[in-house]
Formats: C-alpha cells, structure tokens, sequence
C-alpha cells in the first residue's frame, strides 16, 4: 500500500508592509488592514511549495490549507487551489479579532485538531509582524516536535521525516517523528507557479459568505459541487474556551506603527585638497556632528 499523508499549510493573507501609511493603524492599536493591499505571505508560500513536493512524492496525499481572517482572506486558500492544494478552512469569527500571536496560535491549533493531519507547515514568519512565533506555539499547544528554518524535506523513511534546516553558520539535517510542526525558510524553494487547469476549475470557488455578499454573478448552483465550498469556521466550530480569542486572549498589543523614509536634503562635493578636508572637519566640529 502506497503511503499518503494529509498535510495542513498554515497561511496567513497580509497587509503590504512595504505601502504602510499614515491609516495603517486603527486607533485601538490593531492593524487597519482594510487600508493596506492584502498578499500571499511570502514564506507561507514557500511552505506550500514544500506541501505540494510530498504531494508530487506521494501520490493520493493531501494538501490543506488554513488560515484566520476576515471573509478576504479566502483569496488565499483559492491561491493554494491554483497551485494544486486540495482544499482549505477560512477561520473566521468576529472574535478571532484583534489577535496577537498567543491568541492566534490557540485557534490555529484548535482547529489543527480537527484537521487531525499528519504533518502541519508553515512559513517561518508573516511579515506583518516578523515575530516568527506562531508555528512554535502552535506546536506547543498541540504537544507536537517542531523543526524550524527548514529549507528542505528531504525525505521519509520508518515513520519519520527528514529535514534540512538552513541556520546563520550553515546547515542542519535532523530528523522527526510525525505528526510534526515545520516552519520553513524564505530560503526554501520558490512556490510553483498557478496551474491554467487549476485556475478554470476553481477560479470559482467561494465561502458561502462570499457567495451570499455577490448580489450580481451569482454562481449558487455551481455549489452543487462540494469542491468548490470553501468552509468557514468559527469558535462554535473548533471549540475552546473564548477567553483565548482574540482581543481578550491576547496579552500584547500593538500601540503604533510608523512608516520611516530617509531622505538626503543636502550633499556638499569636496576635493581631496587639505583645505577642503579641514573646513568640512570645521563646520561638523560647529554643528557637534563629531567632537
């Protein structure tokens, strides 16, 4: 019997840090993500290249993929659609909102149980935080070994996994029994790109938030098809206690976030003459840049 494995992909839908305005922030602290251009996060990507790899490896095996958000986020399960994931669940409750990474952690973790996968994947850090702590804490709430910094699954054998992790002096081969948590490196292999076939046969596929919100171009009988239901659970789905959720499971918050540009406003072009070099130690001396 040929082995398979169910595989979950953690992804997160992120705001464009590299657009961050003056209306990036609400005024409570939280992130106004409606003012930012909403991306893939990159790393994320990388583990779903990761998932997709064992997939090709090992046919039959299923690639999942979860993420929290509001109704928007479903672009990201339908990019992992495109891409050749089978599936996904959007978490999505208003009181998921406000998260921190504890919080965050606590509900992705709840509904891994659910998922019951083999293996749990996910990129290194979102960039709109560059924390790197949800995949430990979610492998930590579900009592599971974790391998960071991987950049390479490089292959199974009697029940366990092998990994490459790549580390600031070089590089690590470990292994892990499964199920396992891994976070994986911008350095991991780029995702594929969308698939034409992948793209026609879900381009449609939709919460049913999404479909009860399109007023207009409605596809209601293409739901017939379970495939193309995008689930969306909530705390009632996954379980827990509330008071893990959210704002109120969520010892820290974010109290401002600035956009800093660095702009040259004067040069001064000087020879290698002495005179030159002494007046402009003069005038530093006068302004107290140095001395």
């Amino acid at each position: 019997m040929t082995k398979t494995f169910k595989i979950v992909v953690l992804a997160k839908q992120v705001p464009d840090t590299r657009n961050v305005g003056k209306n990036a922030m609400k005024e409570d602290g939280t992130v106004n993500r409606a003012a930012l251009p909403a991306i893939f996060n990159p790393e994320d990507m990388n583990a779903l290249e990761q998932a997709l790899r064992i997939k090709d490896r090992f046919p039959g095996s299923k690639v999942l993929l979860l993420t929290m958000g509001p109704s928007r986020a479903a672009e990201i399960i339908r990019e992992g659609f495109f891409r050749g994931a089978d599936g996904g669940v959007l978490l999505t409750d208003r009181k998921f909102a406000g998260a921190d990474t504890l919080a965050t952690s606590y509900a992705l973790a709840m509904a891994i149980k659910k998922m019951n996968p083999d293996m749990i994947i996910a990129g290194r850090q979102a960039i709109d935080g560059d924390t790197a702590q949800v995949g430990p804490q979610v492998a930590e709430k579900l009592n599971l070994p974790q391998v960071t910094y991987a950049e390479d699954i490089m292959g199974f054998e009697n029940d366990k996994i092998t990994i490459k992790r790549r580390l600031e002096r070089g590089v690590e081969v470990v292994t892990s029994t499964l199920p396992v948590v891994i976070t994986v490196n911008a350095t991991a292999a780029p995702c594929r790109p969308r698939n034409a076939k992948q793209l026609m046969r879900f381009k449609h596929a939709r919460t049913l938030t999404e479909e009860q919100d399109n007023e207009h171009n409605s596809y209601l009988p293409i739901f017939s098809l379970e495939s193309l239901i995008i689930p969306e659970w909530g705390v009632a789905d996954v379980g827990g206690d509330e008071a893990n959720y959210g704002l109120s499971g969520s010892p820290t918050k974010v109290k401002k976030i600035e956009n800093i540009v660095f702009q040259a406003k004067e040069s001064k072009r000087l020879t290698s003459a002495d005179q030159d070099i002494d007046s402009l130690i003069k005038e530093l001396i006068s302004s107290h840049t140095i001395g």
